[in-house]
Parts: C-alpha cells; structure tokens; sequence
C-alpha cells in the first residue's frame, strides 16, 4: 500500500496542530481545517502540566468508590448535572465497566507505554519549533492543608504508580515558599507537600498554540478557517463538508476535532461514547505569583494553581453533561472562594473560562484508522492528558499514516 501523500487534519487544538506539524515534518502535503475558536477549546484553558505522572487510567475502582466523596455538593471537584443525566448515566455504566481489574489493567499498560514516551517527545517538539522556553521541565508540587490530609495524601501517592515521574518530600526552604504564597492573615496552613521529579508545564498554552500554528505555516502547511460539518462516506472514501460551503477530501483524513469527533466519526457509522466532561478556570493578569514556580496542586480542593506568562490560572472540576449546556456559575464562585481562603496573590474577580475534555469511559485516547472507510483516520479523546500526550500523539499518528496500522489498545473498534 502506497502511504497516502495528501493529507487533510480536522481539528487545530494541540493534539491536531501537533498531528499536522509532524506529518509536515516527514514530507507530507497538510491543510489543517480549524474554526479559529482556540480560547474556549481545553488546549488553551488546561493547567498547562504534562502529567507524565499519570499512568493509571482514571476509570479504575479506586475512582469509582471515592466518586461519593469527591461530588460538588460535597465540596469536592465531581459534579453531575440533573440536566446531564442522560449523557453521564450511560457513560457511567461503561466506565464501571472499564474500571474492572481485567479491563483496568490492560489500559494501564497501555497508557503507561505511551506516556512513557510524553516527555522525550515534547523535548523534540520544542526544540523543532526553536522555542525550547515554552517547556519547563521543573516538577510541581502537591500540598495538603491539615495534618490528617497530609498523612492520607502521602500514603495514597506512595501507593500509586506514578511511571517514569518520581516524587520526595519538599524541602524546608521549599516549605517556606509554599507557604509564602498563603497570605499571613488567612487561617489556611501547609502541613504537607511533596514535589514532583520529571513532571513539566508548558510557560504559556496561548504562546504555544500560536506558535504550533505559525510555525505550521511557515513551513508549508495550509490552513483553512472553517469547522468540519459533517462526512460523508462512499465506495471511494470520506469527503468532508466545512462550515464554508466547501467539500473536501485527501488521501488521508484525519479525524482530531476534539468533542466534535463524536458527531463526525458517528457518521461514519463508529461507535464513539464520548462525554462532554467540562473544567472551569479563573485568571487573573495582576498577581505575585513567583516567577517560574512549577504548578500547584491544593490537593484538599481538587484545584491546581498555574503561573503562566500571560497570568495566574486556578484551575478545577470534573462536569460532566451534554455539550453545549449553559455554564454553572457556581463553579467560578467555588474557586473565587479557594483562592480568597487561601489569600493567593490573585487581583480581582479573574477571567471566566470553561472548556470540555473529549473524554472516554476507559480514560483512553482514540488513535487509529476506520476499517471500512480507507482514507479515514483519527486521533481524538485524550480526557485530561491532551496537553501531555499531543506531541507523542503527533507522532503516532505519522507512523500510523506510513505504515497503515494504529495502536490496537486505542483502537475504537474496543467499543464494538
């Protein structure tokens, strides 16, 4: 089989620019289909951290019987919209199903394998952009607020495979600067925080985005500003339709449209039990967040606390609900809340934003090549790790186009 030389990327988020970089790199001919719409999409609101920490697939038991204490009303990140209901009741079920020990441990392996290759892959994605600046390799950070917390948080991550990434106690003048960033008068302490080895963040997810971009360009890449409407499959392949009135097709199109894959790949008759699983940050521009402080997680919040060039982000919440479905209000006054108890330099009320991770019940991307359709290819689904798989997605994806094989453990055919 001749690999396909003409290449069309439905989607422009991190994990599509990334797909269309790297199949420019190896000679391809690329247009990228992207509607421009960056700021509201997870690649550009995420916590900005490349999570190589986690390889243990969130659909677990572990998850599932400390669901209960982790619910909004419960002051805790996991909520579950009344509306919703008939977008996470199904998909609860498959992920009960997926968290059974067989299932859990095979998309271990699998999701360790992969992220195992995370980090070397960005360092070669940065370097290939020239801008090295944009990845910081220097950890992060996760503190507890009582003793008790502190005890129970550092018992479970000493429990947890945590992959090539490591973990040690902070410390006792990284101790002070944690503890600096609480204001005096609050009544919040630190009684426990570990630092994590071999993690990073990236200096700024709009920079990045944009340079993906700009750099996709200047190499020879085509860019159409328009949305991926709908597919439509013949004898002789997949054609798209964009939201421009335009019809087009290649010799390889390449599904990476983020929760917009699911209506896509439906048409062309894949079963896709995708969620629309929703996060909310606020950030604000004025604040004396250290500069090149690592991420932060207050881990007795369920939020992570990231100093970007472009401000500092808190960040929270596992909503899951139908796509489209008004924002809750509520989940913004939840992190104002956070940050005045803890007194964080934070000015002002910050910059509102929600965002939805394409996520599956097994917590496992989507990489692979439609059987029945020949010229059909995707790579969508990443949940919480979009930003930390999208380089290494990139390349897959390019090895997947020469050779014509995806990996099988990310195969959507798992869900025949």
């Amino acid at each position: 089989m001749t690999a396909p030389q003409n290449i069309l990327v439905l989607g422009g988020g991190v994990v599509g620019l990334n797909v269309a970089l790297q199949l420019l790199k190896e000679g391809k001919s690329v247009t990228l289909c992207d509607d421009g719409n960056a700021p509201v999409s997870a690649s550009y609101g995420n916590a900005g951290h490349i999570a190589i920490e986690q390889v243990e697939p969130l659909a677990s038991l572990a998850t599932v019987r400390s669901a209960w204490r982790r619910l909004f009303i419960r002051g805790g990140a996991l909520s579950l919209p009344p509306q919703g209901i008939g977008a996470w009741l199904p998909f609860s079920l498959r992920l009960l199903r997926a968290a059974a020990p067989q299932h859990f441990k095979s998309g271990k392996v699998a999701l360790s394998e992969v992220i195992a290759k995370a980090m070397p892959a960005w360092q070669r994605r940065v370097a290939d952009l020239e801008a090295t600046d944009l990845l910081r390799e220097d950890g992060h950070f996760v503190v507890w607020e009582t003793p008790e917390s502190a005890a129970k948080g550092l018992r479970s991550w000493r429990a947890t495979d945590t992959g090539t990434a490591s973990f040690r106690e902070v410390t006792e003048a990284e101790m002070v600067e944690l503890s600096s960033l609480i204001h005096r008068n609050s009544t919040v302490k630190i009684h426990g925080a570990i630092r994590f080895e071999g993690t990073a963040q990236i200096a700024d997810t709009k920079r990045l985005l944009e340079t993906l971009q700009q750099r996709f360009i200047e190499r020879g890449g085509k860019l159409i500003k328009a949305r991926a409407d709908k597919l439509s499959i013949t004898a002789e392949g997949a054609a798209v339709l964009l939201s421009d009135g335009d019809w087009r097709t290649a010799d390889a199109i390449i599904v990476s449209a983020g929760i917009g894959s699911k209506r896509l790949m439906e048409q062309a008759a894949l079963k896709v039990p995708m969620i629309s699983e929703r996060g909310y940050h606020i950030q604000s521009h004025e604040h004396q967040w250290p500069q090149g402080l690592p991420p932060v997680v207050f881990e007795d919040r369920s939020m992570i606390v990231t100093g970007f060039e472009s401000g500092l982000r808190a960040a929270s919440f596992v909503e899951f609900t139908r796509a489209g479905t008004a924002p809750d209000p509520r989940k913004w006054a939840r992190l104002r809340k956070h940050v005045g108890d803890l007194g964080l330099s934070f000015g002002g009320e910050g910059q509102e934003w929600i965002g939805t991770r394409p996520t599956l019940p097994d917590y496992l991307p989507a990489i692979g090549r439609a059987a029945s359709v020949k010229n059909l290819y995707y790579a969508f689904g990443h949940q919480h790790l979009g930003l930390t798989l999208a380089a290494i997605t990139g390349e897959i994806v390019a090895d997947m186009i020469r050779s014509g094989e995806g990996p099988k453990p990310f195969d959507l055919a798992r869900f025949n």
